[in-house]
């Protein structure tokens, strides 16, 4: 089952389950109102003011950090693809004889980089293609370095360029890696579910129930967790990072 499917099944899940509890909630307060009369829910806005602040808090920061992570790996994509181009541009630094060799190493590399992000959701594939550009770059270092030797200008401008190439790899592949811990979508789940039995024990001193306030109460939540898990996983999701790979389609398309 693919991660969309999951996260809507979720999500799907989450309403179903708010309505229930708004549901046990109403009737909750019903049973207390009965028993004891309206002293009995006496003084639980205080209860349900704080249960409502938090999931709002939570939300606003889980929100604002899945936005925040979003925005820095389109910022990372950017970044690898200056940084590949730069270090293409200073192999002219090098001896006109290792030039050829070495550009075609640039394209497959680029290339391979490219594979890497086209292959999710498939990990194995993705981690495959991760492990034959790293295997790549040993080889342009090595071939840099030879061919950089006894030039000094190659040398201060190439290889920091290419340990800079290199380096943008590792933070990009941890970038995608980079969640909030699973407690906090469990908490989150919790105090949505906690906030739906609130809400319904509250309502319970109407007799008639608006299913439309109900509805519109589960799934504005649900769908906000929707959202948060969707940006969490720009690859996998509705919202992606994938236009930005153009930038590198166009170096690439460059590099002829």
């Amino acid at each position: 089952m693919s991660f969309e499917e999951n996260a809507v099944l979720l999500a799907g899940g989450l309403f179903l389950a708010m309505l229930a509890m708004q549901e046990i909630g109403r009737r909750l307060g019903a049973r207390a109102r009965r028993l004891g009369g309206e002293a009995a829910v006496a003084g639980t806005g205080v209860v349900e003011g704080a249960v409502f602040a938090l999931l709002g808090l939570l939300i606003a920061f889980t929100f604002s950090g899945a936005a925040s992570r979003f925005d820095d790996r389109r910022k990372l994509i950017v970044e690898e693809a200056n940084a590949i181009g730069t270090a293409y541009l200073r192999l002219d630094l090098l001896p006109s004889a290792a030039q050829a060799d070495l550009r075609e190493s640039f394209r497959r590399y680029l290339d391979t980089r490219l594979a890497v992000y086209r292959a999710l959701p498939d990990i194995a594939k993705a981690e495959a293609e991760l492990a034959r550009a790293a295997g790549m770059q040993q080889e342009i270092w090595a071939k840099s370095l030879a061919a950089a030797a006894g030039s000094q200008p190659a040398t201060m401008l190439l290889l920091p360029a290419l340990n800079e190439m290199f380096d943008i790899t590792t933070t990009r592949t941890w970038a995608t890696k980079m969640h909030p811990p699973v407690v906090i979508f469990v908490l989150l789940c919790g105090l949505a579910l906690l906030s739906a039995l609130l809400a319904g024990y509250a309502a319970s001193g109407t007799k008639a129930r608006n299913w439309v306030h109900t509805s519109v109460f589960a799934l504005t939540l649900a769908g906000a967790v929707y959202v948060i898990l969707d940006i969490e996983f720009p690859r996998v999701g509705l919202i992606r990072v994938d236009a930005f790979d153009q930038v590198l389609v166009d170096l690439r398309h460059s590099m002829r």
